[in-house]
């Protein structure tokens, strides 16, 4: 469960490895970190996104961890607290992980989640 003061998201030392050498290899483009949010797709309802953050949008929370940034976009807050990223490899897969403790449902390729109505 989220506790007031805590960031809204944190980050597994292969998550904070994966952004760190994405961030590197991002080259001379002014990429400063990562951004994540959600879009209403899926079988679920939902799905996360992750792209390259060059700023700070505004209303952005900014979660500082494990030497990295990410930038949480301000409509998928209340979808994601208290969730942990990760990174995950495997023959079959690669890609960060979402630890989601707000998903109610997901569906059955994994791409999608769904949370609760709030009461």
């Amino acid at each position: 469960m989220f506790q007031p003061g805590k960031a809204p998201i944190t980050l597994t030392e292969a998550a904070a490895e994966r952004v760190r050498r994405l961030v590197d290899n991002a080259g001379d483009e002014g990429v400063i970190g990562l951004r994540v949010g959600i879009k209403n797709t899926g079988c679920s309802g939902l799905s996360y996104i992750v792209e390259y953050a060059k700023e700070q949008k505004r209303l952005e929370d900014v979660v500082e961890d494990k030497g990295v940034k990410i930038f949480i976009d301000p409509t998928a807050v209340m979808f994601i607290l208290g969730s942990e990223m990760d990174y995950q490899e495997d023959k079959l897969f690669s890609g960060f992980v979402f630890n989601n403790p707000n998903e109610t449902g997901r569906c059955g390729c994994g791409e999608s989640f769904s949370v609760a109505a709030a009461q």
